[in-house]
């Protein structure tokens, strides 16, 4: 990663996301490979880990007892109450800052847990899931924020489900499955790649369940039990066979979403593993 970066770090429950993310933390030791943050082992140079921050999911790095003024005094070992007090005006949270964390809402909340990872201006930032929960404005809030400070430089590690979040903020997009990465690139090439080979069918009427597993069982998307989509155009006469002879709107090639290349890089992973 460069400076300024945005990658999203992607995968299914269980693919090996926090491990990783843990092993750049210095928390765990990898059993092959190494960790770097710029340029350094943590594992055999914990001081490495100043240049890391992280935002854990439900707010895990911040003490809820203490409030925004005291949480940055404390993780900045009261060195930072300067740079403490300049985050809290970043945020807009001097009107909060001897507040209890535990009284804010989970928007502020969010943006404390930010500036406790950014206290001491970290240049590898950790974000993990750090829109899950928050209502719309808040997320908003949080993407601002996420390209704020990518622009200042700092590059920005991001894990999340919502992969609408990942597709507007990430440069890059790492998918991984059960250790192994499965995809590696752009954002706008694998989505350009798979939007090459996209093709939707609307149909007229809701498909009949039968219909339904038998397109699913060929790594088919259903949407809404009427709109059919085709990532594999290697499929599409197949399709075409199982959906005979319902009428059919319409046939269009087009743009696929994250989700729908996710969904599909998942499923072609498990087959190969089957």
């Amino acid at each position: 990663m460069f400076p300024g970066d945005v990658l999203a770090f992607l995968g299914p429950n269980g693919a090996g996301k926090t491990t990783s993310i843990k092993m750049m933390a210095g928390l765990i030791e990898p059993d092959a490979g190494w960790v770097k943050i710029v340029g350094e082992d943590p594992h055999r140079n914990p001081a490495a880990l100043q240049n890391l921050g992280a935002v854990l999911e439900g707010n895990r790095n911040v003490y809820w007892p203490l409030t925004p003024e005291e949480n940055l005094e404390y993780f900045g070992v009261l060195k930072a109450r300067k740079s403490g007090i300049n985050l809290l005006e970043k945020f807009g949270l001097m009107h909060k800052r001897r507040t209890p964390v535990q009284n804010l809402s989970r928007g502020m909340q969010q943006k404390v847990a930010f500036a406790v990872a950014l206290i001491h201006q970290p240049q590898l930032l950790l974000l993990d899931e750090p829109t899950l929960g928050l209502d719309v404005e808040a997320t908003e809030d949080v993407k601002v924020l996420v390209r704020e400070i990518a622009a200042s430089g700092c590059a920005i590690l991001l894990t999340t489900h919502q992969l609408a979040i990942a597709e507007e903020l990430a440069r890059r997009i790492i998918i991984i499955q059960q250790g192994e990465i499965l995809a590696e690139a752009s954002t706008q090439e694998l989505i350009q790649k798979f939007s090459q080979t996209a093709y939707t069918i609307e149909m007229e009427e809701i498909l009949d369940p039968i219909r339904i597993v038998e397109l699913e069982k060929i790594g088919i998307n259903i949407q809404e039990e009427k709109i059919v989509q085709i990532n594999n155009p290697d499929l599409i006469y197949q399709v075409f066979n199982i959906l005979n002879p319902l009428p059919i709107q319409s046939v269009n090639k087009g743009q696929v979403d994250l989700t729908e290349i996710f969904l599909q890089i998942i499923r072609e992973g498990k087959n190969r593993n089957v």
